[in-house]
């Protein structure tokens, strides 16, 4: 690993970013991936930035957390952000995309980047230190990279489980049953809305909760069972219902702002499919990540309405992620407090959420260079998403230090109460984006091709 360039491990999101803003700052970074010559429990391809799960980067909306994180990102010309947006599928305010076209995307993009190194090959240790380097081994980092890190941080490893939503064939589900519609058709861009409705009475809903809670379950693998404890975030349907009979109604199967057709009211509770590709072939089920076992996630998941046909191209499994004590280990620039030059970025830095990945692999990114050149790390403010975020994993209680996505909570409060919700959101996003510009735009404007954030096919996000 050589001095003059800077070494980033692993190419999933944040790994990928991290990469793409070394180069565009005129730097030669080392990109190690290794798969598919190593591959994990998860993933299916050997192309970068894969998504394991759900094909939602979020909301674009203004007043959501999600959608200023993608305001910050996009003013520091981000290649996540701008290969989503370039991969897109209907998704009403959110941003989803293709995951097969854009991981090809990210792919190609940092092979034709002629400052980018691509080495397929396993990492199983750290850079000595004095060496520049960015982590973003993900949330399946090698057991033998896990190792390293531990032996230099001296900490316990944290684990929580993460558990992927199955797929279904869009020509097996029963559109007589299913609807087409938003959430109280605020988002529709067609008229239509872009969720399919899977609408179940009580009794239905009560026989799907029955079956669901009966259903065997995949055992957890040898590497799994070392502590058995979930994500808030990202439950597996079957967790959640064992909490009571209505949390899935209360939950992922809400009927809120949903009109069925057919009744003119909101049915006992609905499963909503996204689509998943452009082609409008695959629709994933809505949070319904589970770990049932394969032939029981098919009889239990044929039980809900416009469903009892369905093929599904992809069913759901659950594993391990792995994330280190931030709170004890990095400084809000995402540096390693004992290593100087050794940056953290990603899902094993404890944020949780597709751009909250890449957005820290940005920063870690953007810092590396910094570093390599003897400037002052950047921290953002508190009051932009991305400082935000970057101070809670930096600060938070180390005991109880759990993963955390984008959200206002994590902001400074108003000079000024706001009381309604929707004005207080829409005065964080107004008062981070001044503050962002602020602070970063001397930066992003010495960054080589920047122009590459301008993109008269998909123009940036406006508030």
């Amino acid at each position: 690993m050589a001095n003059d360039k800077i070494t980033v491990i692993g190419a999933g999101l944040a790994g990928a970013e991290a990469a793409w803003q070394i180069a565009r700052r005129g730097v030669a970074v080392r990109l190690f991936e290794m798969r598919p010559k190593v591959p994990t429990p998860a993933h299916a391809t050997g192309h970068f930035a894969e998504l394991v799960c759900s094909n939602s980067f979020g909301s674009v909306l203004p007043d959501r957390a999600a959608g200023q994180l993608k305001w910050e990102m996009e003013q520091m010309g981000s290649l996540i952000l701008s290969s989503a947006q370039q991969t897109a599928v209907p998704a009403g305010g959110a941003l989803a995309v293709d995951r097969e076209k854009f991981s090809e995307l990210v792919t190609a993009r940092l092979a034709a980047e002629p400052l980018v190194e691509i080495v397929r090959e396993e990492v199983t240790g750290l850079p000595a230190n004095g060496e520049i380097a960015v982590v973003a081994s993900g949330p399946l980092t090698s057991s033998s990279l896990a190792s390293s890190i531990a032996g230099l941080t001296g900490e316990k490893h944290l684990y929580f489980y993460d558990a992927l939503a199955p797929i279904v064939d869009a020509e097996s589900i029963d559109r007589n049953i299913c609807w087409q519609a938003s959430r109280y058709s605020d988002n529709d861009a067609n008229g239509e809305g872009d969720y399919l409705n899977c609408p179940l009475n009580e009794a239905e809903y009560h026989a799907f909760v029955d079956a669901l809670l009966a259903a065997e379950k995949i055992p957890l693998k040898d590497f799994e069972k070392q502590e058995e404890c979930f994500f808030e975030g990202c439950l597996p349907i079957e967790v959640l219902a064992s909490r009571g009979r209505d949390a899935l109604a209360y939950g992922p199967m809400s009927p809120k702002g949903l009109d069925d057709p057919r009744t003119g009211r909101w049915p006992h509770a609905v499963v909503q499919l996204r689509q998943d590709n452009v082609a409008g072939s695959l629709y994933n089920l809505v949070g319904f990540q589970t770990n049932m076992k394969w032939g029981e996630q098919e009889r239990v998941l044929r039980l809900i309405p416009g469903l009892q046909n369905a093929e599904f191209v992809r069913l759901g499994q659950m594993h391990r992620n792995t994330f280190i004590n931030s709170p004890s280990l990095l400084a809000p620039s995402l540096e390693l407090k004992k290593q100087p030059g050794l940056f953290f970025g990603g899902q094993i830095t404890g944020v949780e959420g597709y751009m909250g990945n890449a957005a820290t692999g940005l920063l870690a990114g953007l810092n590396a260079v910094r570093r390599l050149r003897g400037e002052t790390l950047l921290e953002l403010p508190l009051t932009t998403m991305l400082g935000a975020l970057c101070h809670y994993i930096t600060h938070a209680e180390a005991k109880h230090f759990q993963p955390m996505k984008a959200n206002f909570g994590l902001m400074p409060p108003l000079a000024k109460q706001v009381r309604q919700k929707r004005a207080r959101y829409e005065a964080y996003a107004k008062r981070a984006q001044e503050d962002f510009l602020g602070t970063f735009n001397a930066e992003a404007r010495s960054t080589r091709g920047f122009d590459f954030m301008v993109d008269a096919n998909h123009p940036p996000l406006h508030r």
